[in-house]
């Protein structure tokens, strides 16, 4: 049995008002107890304070000490103290996306089905708006099997009141602004706008969903290929290689925009461009921050021509 002794990181816990305390890993030796044993510990001890809310460091430390890690390959001895931080209300990921990609899916039919409630009367759509609602269906129906079927999250949970951040983002966004731009009478069949155009010209609508089609497929390459660098379980990480991946380091984020810039380029939409340059920029934000922390961890065995998320440029 391996006893540890739990301290809070900081101020007082309000779900664990008694640490600092000493508690005990029965069946475990310190050669094969892990930190994520001593979770298990705490939240045995403190009902509410379950695993996923806890964040363990050494004393007087800053490093995230991962689940499975060994004690005694983090350097804590028998009876040796570690210090642990709520994080709040925690939700998992795939829950997180879940409800943010349904947003869309529920939006969008109700503005393109029920236009009277909306404009006060019908909308006699035309190519562009039929084609604009199979496309957002069909990538946030993609989004939710992905999310159900194909990615392992590196992390299991995030802060509860991501959700409503997350999900303004997809439900706002690409959901009621973009559906009550595009469904509106100014794209419908009958409109100056649409008549006469290239916006109601088959081969150009045609075109832009062949780049959109491209990118969508593209897209799902490469998330299989994360999922295949990941083992179930794990949170083993690799130097991805494959599709898209001889150019930069997240060729899914790239082939993300890439889709959106197809809706945005063939309905002219300013709506669908903000969505577009919103969702690129932070898409890129992330993709810079990674692929920094992929050279940090491979050193100079990470391709070095390799841009974090437009191929040649950055």
């Amino acid at each position: 049995m391996v006893s540890i002794t739990v301290s809070p990181a900081g101020r007082a816990i309000s779900i664990a008002r008694a640490l600092p305390c000493q508690l005990d890993i029965p069946g475990k030796q310190l050669e094969d107890a892990t930190i994520g044993d001593v979770k298990a510990a705490i939240a045995k001890k403190f009902s509410k304070f379950y695993p996923a809310r806890q964040r363990i460091t050494l004393k007087d430390s800053k490093n995230i000490l991962q689940d499975e890690l060994k004690l005694v390959d983090a350097g804590v001895v028998d009876g040796g103290e570690l210090s642990v931080k709520d994080l709040g209300h925690q939700i998992s990921w795939k829950t997180v996306f879940l409800v943010e990609y349904a947003g869309p899916l529920v939006i969008h039919p109700l503005l393109y089905y029920l236009p009277n409630l909306i404009w006060g009367g019908p909308v006699q759509h035309s190519m562009l708006q039929r084609f604009v609602f199979a496309l957002v269906m069909t990538h946030f129906a993609k989004r939710e099997f992905e999310t159900l079927f194909v990615h392992r999250f590196s992390h299991d949970t995030m802060p509860f009141m991501n959700i409503f951040k997350n999900s303004a983002h997809y439900h706002l966004g690409s959901g009621l602004f973009l559906a009550f731009s595009v469904y509106s009478p100014q794209y419908s069949a009958m409109s100056p706008y649409i008549r006469g155009t290239s916006r109601n010209n088959p081969l150009f609508i045609w075109a832009c969903t062949a780049v959109w089609a491209f990118a969508q497929v593209s897209n799902l390459i490469v998330h299989l290929n994360l999922r295949n660098l990941r083992p179930a379980g794990t949170r083993k990480r690799a130097i991805p290689r494959g599709y898209g991946f001889s150019l930069v380091s997240f060729p899914n984020y790239f082939f993300e925009s890439v889709a959106w810039l197809s809706i945005a380029y063939m309905t002219g939409s300013w709506t669908a461009y903000g969505f577009f340059f919103v969702g690129t920029a932070q898409m890129y934000v992330w993709a810079a921050k990674k692929h920094a922390a992929y050279k940090k961890e491979f050193g100079s065995a990470y391709p070095k021509q390799r841009k974090a998320m437009f191929p040649f440029i950055a």
